[in-house]
């Protein structure tokens, strides 16, 4: 990632900066998810429980992704950063008292809503668990007793997008943590049930919230609950909130629909709901990790650079960051098609995992792989739309992805049962990066995409062959059977991948080594390729 073309590179160092923090706060959220997850997966497998457990919380999910990657990103944190630099202090926490309040009210009332009506949404999620009372009965009383962390959840990303509006990232960033340790002692402790984990999935999120409550008083903010419900920037966010929540709802939607299809045992196989979950988690853990990260640190210099009319600096920062996801993505799409069936074995194999489960989920997991670049770069494209303060054009699009969704796995789960639902997402996911990419490039204009074109094949490149050093590694490598040679074996194949990407990079010339180069040596230019 050359900053040589660059006006201000101490920009990007900023945001590096930002996002190596949430980075590392997301490292040990996802270590700890997966150690959620493990223990999950060893109690239930992918039969009743587990499956009860990803429907029931489906709903908190949604909201959390209305409200924290949805209305934070998209409204509170753009609003309040330019709110920030043109107001004094008082203003700025009495426009953050009133968005509070209205949110307050909101939330209230969708969590009555969702308690008394559990057992129909329980049903439209789900429809396959209709044929199974006892399926159906514990999915139902799991999602009334865990919906109230959908008003926890929200408070906390409201925290979350002040926070992020004043460029503190450290405790918003670490609270998620807090969750799935949560979840982790509950489940240990109560076993098998429900039990546990509805109350891991409520002490956690009052964590979430309750850790940042300091944070937001040292930074000036005081509490005047319901005094004042009326503030001119709360309709600005009202106004830029609502295409996005659309936006959300249909990329929530795509979830939905692939639960509705996964449910449906007689075409899919059994199991398919937690199937999805458990390989869907895994793809997550990269995108948490970087994508996810860079593009929260992204958006508040997004913001200032679009409500400063920057417009030249915003499409290389725009350039930067979508050059910096390829980077890590492709070679982690890559890895993770060479290695499903070794991943989920050594992760999750075990208990009530058995073959059948693992053979599932990783063949799920390979074809999630397939979209995983464009899971990444659309989330930078998103940010740049939002700091532009268009949140319609995003929207269509997701609208068009749903509709492709729900066609592809109407086609593709009769032929590949639930892998097939795995690749109709990833191919709504890629078409969705590149509608996206060339209404922002008639947008701005040409933002370097040679550049990006040129960089993606060299990482590509790059990455294709450390797929085959990965394969040939685990063929190679301590092909015994056991858990401690499973460890050891993909131990080996994946230091063997890291290693090889590095030195393929550098004999396919990608500049974004320089960047890392960089960032290591602490210097703000070192030439590696001229």
């Amino acid at each position: 990632m050359s900053t040589g073309k660059s006006l201000h590179p101490h920009i990007h160092h900023g945001i590096a900066k930002s996002a190596g923090i949430i980075g590392i706060a997301t490292l040990c959220s996802r270590i700890l998810g997966f150690i959620r997850d493990i223990v999950i997966a060893r109690l239930f497998g992918v039969y009743i429980y587990a499956q009860a457990f990803v429907i029931a919380f489906r709903i908190p999910n949604l909201f959390r992704d209305l409200v924290g990657e949805g209305a934070t990103n998209a409204a509170i944190v753009p609003v309040f950063s330019e709110y920030a630099l043109k107001h004094t202090k008082d203003e700025f926490w009495e426009l953050a008292n009133v968005v509070l309040n209205l949110l307050l009210i909101i939330l209230m009332a969708i969590t009555l809503f969702g308690v008394v009506f559990s057992p129909i949404i329980v049903r439209l999620i789900a429809p396959g668990f209709i044929a199974f009372p006892e399926k159906l009965a514990a999915t139902i009383t799991l999602n009334r007793i865990i919906f109230p962390y959908i008003l926890l959840v929200c408070l906390a990303a409201y925290a979350m997008g002040i926070l992020n509006s004043l460029k503190h990232f450290v405790v918003p960033a670490f609270a998620p943590c807090l969750l799935n340790i949560s979840l982790i002692v509950f489940a240990l402790l109560f076993g098998e049930g429900i039990k546990g984990l509805a109350l891991g999935v409520l002490i956690g999120g009052a964590l979430q919230l309750c850790v940042q409550v300091p944070v937001l008083y040292r930074k000036g903010f005081r509490l005047r609950l319901f005094k004042n419900f009326y503030h001119p920037q709360a309709k600005v966010i009202g106004k830029l909130m609502l295409p996005r929540l659309l936006s959300s709802c249909i990329y929530q939607l795509n979830n939905f629909v692939d639960s509705i299809f996964g449910s449906l045992a007689w075409i899919v196989g059994d199991g398919g709901v937690a199937v999805l979950y458990f390989s869907y988690r895994l793809i997550q853990f990269p995108l948490g990790i970087f994508s996810n990260a860079l593009s929260q640190a992204i958006l508040p210099t997004f913001s200032e650079q679009a409500a400063g009319q920057e417009h030249d600096q915003l499409k290389r920062t725009l350039s930067w960051g979508l050059r910096a996801v390829f980077f890590v993505m492709v070679p982690a799409s890559v890895g993770f098609m060479v290695l499903a069936l070794p991943i989920v074995n050594t992760l999750f194999g075990g208990g009530k995992f058995d073959s059948y489960s693992c053979g599932l989920t990783a063949s799920a997991l390979f074809y999630y792989s397939i979209g995983l670049f464009a899971y990444g770069a659309t989330r930078i494209l998103q940010s740049c739309f939002f700091s532009l303060k268009d949140t319609v054009t995003p929207t269509k699009v997701a609208g068009l992805a749903l509709v492709l969704n729900i066609v592809l796995n109407s086609i593709f789960m009769f032929p590949l049962k639930i892998a097939g639902i795995a690749l109709a997402t990833s191919i709504s996911g890629v078409v969705t990066f590149f509608i996206l990419f060339f209404a922002l490039k008639n947008r701005l204009g040409d933002f370097n995409l040679k550049e990006i074109s040129t960089s993606f094949l060299r990482i590509l490149f790059a990455s294709l062959c450390m797929g085959a050093v990965c394969r040939l590694a685990l063929a190679v490598f301590f092909p015994g059977q056991g858990m401690f040679f499973k460890i050891l074996s993909l131990t080996v194949a994946v230091c063997s991948g890291f290693i090889s990407y590095i030195g393929f990079c550098f004999i396919f010339r990608v500049k974004e080594m320089q960047q890392v180069w960089v960032l290591a040596a602490g210097k703000t230019r070192i030439k590696l390729f001229k």
